[in-house]
């Protein structure tokens, strides 16, 4: 039976103050990427989320941004590759050691918000945020998205790619994101959901903005957690792959 795995976006909540229902999400996901105290999180949120996502079977991995929690590390910030390749590092090393202490390990990492978004088109800021990672642990994998810079990087250094695909997003002809400031941008209808969930398995196409038809390898599915309806969309996920004969399954 072919598998598919299902990621999202964890524990980007700080001190009392909870973005979304990671409990809730942790029960219908494989892999969990944590925010790692720089654009959201803290000591304690990261420990929560190791420790729910551990009983859940759920993997965990490092949602490497920006140092700008007042921004959501969605704000566009100019950093040196040495701060970057250091910002990653001290990163996934909080994160490492959290989720050792409870009990679980790192096995993925990737990059959220703005400096998701320079990885995307930016060679030099994906070799130096990469190069970190696999400095750091050439075990990790590296969640991306394919048509991208990082992805590119990726494979020139060799490191193990997982190819993402956001269920809930628009794409470009050119294979990135539409900007969230474009409208259509983020997708709620879950019969539209359902539809390119079960296309991009079966076909490894995705219709763009603009009506074409993009290529799109895909080994994970990502659920933006912070997407006020998305319990429904992990759901419609699940069971759109199911219906089409995949295991739900890590990737690790």
């Amino acid at each position: 039976m072919k598998t598919i795995d299902i990621n999202s976006d964890l524990g980007e909540g700080y001190g009392d103050y909870a973005k979304a229902d990671d409990a809730a999400i942790l029960g219908l996901i494989t892999s969990a990427n944590v925010a790692c105290g720089f654009h959201a999180g803290d000591y304690m949120t990261m420990h929560q989320t190791a420790v729910l996502a551990n009983k859940n079977g759920v993997s965990i991995g490092a949602h490497v941004g920006y140092p700008d929690i007042q921004g959501f590390g969605r704000r566009h910030i100019a950093y040196t590759a040495k701060e970057l390749e250091l910002m990653t590092i001290y990163q996934l090393g909080a994160l490492s050691a959290i989720a050792e202490h409870a009990g679980s390990r790192l096995t993925h990492a990737n990059f959220h918000g703005a400096l998701g978004n320079l990885s995307f088109i930016d060679e030099d800021v994906s070799l130096a945020t990469l190069s970190a990672v696999k400095a750091f642990d050439s075990t990790l994998k590296f969640v991306a998205l394919p048509h991208t810079a990082a992805y590119r990087v990726a494979q020139k250094l060799g490191v193990d790619i997982v190819a993402s695909f956001l269920a809930d997003r628009a794409y470009t002809p050119d294979g990135v994101l539409v900007s969230r400031k474009t409208p259509g941008s983020v997708i709620h209808d879950p019969a539209l959901i359902r539809e390119r969930v079960q296309r991009v398995l079966q076909e490894g196409k995705v219709r763009a903005i603009d009506g074409t038809d993009l290529d799109m390898p895909v080994d994970s599915i990502l659920v933006h957690s912070d997407t006020p309806d998305s319990i429904e969309i992990a759901r419609t996920i699940r069971q759109a792959a199911q219906d089409i004969g995949y295991r739900i399954a890590a990737f690790t």
